[in-house]
């Protein structure tokens, strides 16, 4: 996948020979926007959303319960709905933004992000919902990265008008994006392990055993990678 930015950039340079036409090499370049956003969402479908957890009490003495696992669950599924409700949001910015000039979305106050994040939280807790979430996220990611492809295609300005100028801590807004993913993607995994089941209703969790933290691990490794091949591309 890392020899894919060099071969972009080539595509790029012999693009801009003919900028005024289209080319066999516009075409390439064009759709080369949409192959590491797609490998990205495969991946995260088929590895990422249904996990399986080992439930075997004989291999897990420790357990956690009462107000620490209280304090787990509400933790968790705070951060998950807030970056779910966060990231959706962006995607209509850009969208209404770059598509829908004549449409302004006003950002969400206080209680209307409190109520999404609550009806989120509430559909979080069902397993169907959670899995259709997870895949909404991955659709959300996508469309994501086809405006930034737009915007950087195109050469438009990201300026205050964008919600998602607020993270500009960072220069690359492709990179953003993964971090915002990598970010759902770890707490997803999280709130997957703790309500597997019937932990919830158990009101009981086994301590994750190391089996458990391989998905974690290959999250970090895959994303690190990606995060890679966007700094190439920059």
């Amino acid at each position: 996948m890392l020899i894919i930015p060099f071969v972009q950039k080539q595509w790029f340079n012999l693009y801009l020979f003919s900028i005024n036409n289209i080319s066999f090499y516009s075409i390439l370049y064009y759709l080369s926007g949409t192959i590491c956003p797609s490998l990205i969402c495969l991946n995260s479908l088929n590895n990422y959303t249904n996990y399986k957890f080992n439930k075997n009490k004989i291999y897990s003495k420790i357990i956690i319960k009462g107000k620490a696992l209280l304090f787990l669950v509400a933790i968790n599924l705070l951060f998950l709905s807030y970056l779910i409700a966060d990231y959706l949001y962006i995607n209509f910015d850009l969208v209404s933004n770059l598509f829908l000039q004549g449409i302004k979305l006003k950002q969400p106050d206080i209680s209307q992000l409190s109520f999404f994040m609550l009806l989120i939280a509430i559909l979080l807790i069902f397993k169907k919902s959670r899995l259709l979430f997870k895949k909404l996220i991955l659709v959300n990611f996508i469309l994501s990265s086809f405006c930034i492809w737009y915007i950087q295609i195109n050469n438009i300005n990201i300026d205050d008008q964008f919600h998602i100028y607020r993270y500009f801590g960072l220069n690359d807004i492709n990179i953003i994006n993964v971090f915002i993913l990598f970010a759902i993607e770890i707490s997803f995994f999280m709130w997957s392990f703790l309500s597997y089941k019937t932990n919830l209703s158990d009101w009981i969790v086994n301590i994750p055993q190391k089996r458990d933290m391989i998905p974690i691990l290959n999250i970090f490794i895959f994303y690190f990678f990606i995060i890679i091949y966007y700094s190439i591309l920059t």
